[in-house]
């Protein structure tokens, strides 16, 4: 257990001193091999390169792609346009249209920095000029931007597949139900927020016509989804092939039906999508090395067999990683959360009699709302420079999102039907 205590005195001392999470991570893996004696270092770089060696893995740039593609162009702001057409002149419309567009471009990206940054530079001046308060529409666009890693497709989802070997598929299906309600809970509470404190209201009155035109016109993005979720449950094909399919797809929409896709943005996207899967790449390497020295140091089986030898059961088991995962959500960016995490936690599921696609669920939702929660919240952080906010005020604000996202996880932790699988 020695090497295992070396390596997070070192992780967390370095992240105190504002190191990257990767380095941070690599740097005490690496000490605590050397110092440990357990095994040769050259070990840990074999385990962090083998870590990319996956087929799997492949479908995580071809879904930043095809979401980069599809929320950069006319088709982005198609969604906007319907969703506020569809609840904008509801009390809190604009900020219910965040949530409703948050939802749609969850079936796009699967990204939640993606939607929190082309969501909310839309949306959050939108909300202003209307007179919404700036901590409010910050606030909304921080918590609803999570939506996106949870309804399908999604990155870190195909990140814990690839640590527990469960099928992508039952995850996809698996995390509709809870983005879903999550994002049902939070127009609810744009409604009661805006009602309460007299935010202005849309007089726009309600017009079917406009509204089937602006359904037809974000109806692609609207397939997205459908043809992902229809082609892994159907067994077509697999989650690579099936991102692939995604990009080609969102490509040629951009380029022959809204035809706004110029040489010097399909560079700049294809560029961004490059950086982005390094970002990610890197923290699994990093990540899998800590995490295989957990494993190889069996601190799974001990963790437990404590649980076990305590008598605490499934309902403890499972709140502690509830409260491991949401401290962690605070620091950790999710995919270095999840390989770092899941191998303690898989034995400890097992266990219990968990299924590991509800865990894999309820890691998912744990760690999205660690992206809108200080002290390294990255949706909070963004939604707050294009509001030109406070990060005090807004969290403050945000107090009601954390009571509805920690309800609904407690719904999914604890209620194996809200995670249905095919």
């Amino acid at each position: 257990m020695t090497p295992v205590i070396i390596a997070f005195v070192v992780f967390f001392g370095l992240l105190l001193l504002e190191v990257p999470v990767a380095y941070s991570l690599l740097i005490g893996t690496s000490v605590a091999v050397v110092f440990g004696g357990m095994v040769p270092i050259d070990i840990v770089v074999q385990r962090s390169f083998a870590s990319t060696e996956s087929f799997l893995l492949l479908a995580v740039p071809f879904f930043i792609l095809a979401g980069d593609l599809l929320a950069s162009g006319k088709l982005g702001t198609q969604l906007v346009t319907l969703a506020a057409r569809l609840v904008g002149r509801f009390h809190g419309g604009l900020g219910q249209a965040s949530v409703v567009t948050s939802m749609a471009f969850a079936g796009v990206s699967g990204s939640a920095v993606a939607d929190a940054s082309g969501i909310g530079s839309v949306l959050i001046p939108w909300q202003k000029r209307e007179g919404y308060p700036a901590r409010f529409a910050a606030a909304v666009n921080a918590a609803s931007s999570t939506i996106g890693v949870i309804i399908p497709p999604s990155i870190p989802m195909i990140v814990y597949a690839a640590v527990s070997n469960v099928s992508v598929a039952s995850l996809f299906v698996a995390g509709i139900l809870p983005g879903v309600l999550v994002g049902a809970t939070q127009m609810a509470l744009c409604w009661w927020v805006a009602k309460r404190n007299d935010y202005p209201r849309r007089s726009q009155p309600f017009d079917f016509r406009a509204l089937v035109k602006d359904f037809l016109k974000a109806l692609p993005a609207i397939l997205m989804p459908v043809l992902v979720i229809g082609a892994l449950v159907g067994g077509v094909a697999t989650v690579t092939e099936v991102s692939v399919v995604a990009a080609v797809y969102a490509l040629l929409l951009r380029m022959f039906l809204y035809r706004d896709l110029s040489v010097g943005q399909l560079v700049r996207t294809l560029a961004t999508t490059g950086i982005a899967t390094g970002v990610v790449m890197w923290l699994i390497m990093t990540s899998t090395a800590l995490g295989w020295l957990l494993t190889v140091s069996q601190l799974p089986q001990h963790l437990s067999q404590w649980f076990l030898a305590a008598g605490v059961g499934g309902f403890g088991v499972i709140l502690f990683m509830n409260v491991v995962l949401l401290v962690a959500g605070m620091f950790l960016d999710m995919p270095a959360a999840i390989l770092l995490l899941a191998p303690v936690f898989i034995p400890m599921a097992q266990a219990v009699h968990l299924d590991l696609v509800q865990l894999g669920i309820i890691m998912t939702l744990n760690l999205a709302i660690g992206l809108f929660t200080p002290p390294v919240g990255t949706t909070l952080y963004i939604s707050t420079a294009l509001a030109g906010e406070k990060i005090e005020r807004v969290a403050r604000t945000l107090m009601p999102f954390y009571a509805v996202s920690l309800v609904t996880l407690l719904l999914v932790s604890y209620v194996p039907a809200f995670t249905i699988t095919p």
